[in-house]
């Protein structure tokens, strides 16, 4: 299992984690990706497939001091970060001007 941690917009979020199985994760994160945007996800693929893929994955939730590690991060109504990850892959985020963040 890889664990997804979201994070949204909302005032209250808590960045709750959940648990996908390899090919749920693979739907959200192709390509060695780690970080995605839910309208990004939506619009890339099959809504049914999704459907059944977050149905799963939201009846999973794991507990932080439980977690072993972060395996991607999926952002909801956020795309204003987009720019902060061109590879979507969380290891080459940029900052504001374009340098490295690590």
């Amino acid at each position: 299992m890889k664990n997804i941690q979201i994070i949204d917009d909302a005032d209250n979020c808590v960045f709750d984690i959940f648990q996908a199985t390899e090919e749920e994760f693979l739907l959200i994160f192709p390509n060695q990706t780690n970080i995605a945007f839910s309208e990004d996800v939506w619009a890339n693929n099959n809504s049914e497939a999704l459907k059944t893929t977050f149905s799963n994955i939201w009846q999973r939730p794991i507990r932080k001091v439980d977690a072993m590690g972060i395996h991607g991060t999926l952002f909801y109504g956020l795309q204003e970060k987009k720019k902060y990850y061109p590879t979507l892959k969380d290891e080459e985020a940029s900052n504001p001007d374009g340098t490295a963040l690590r």
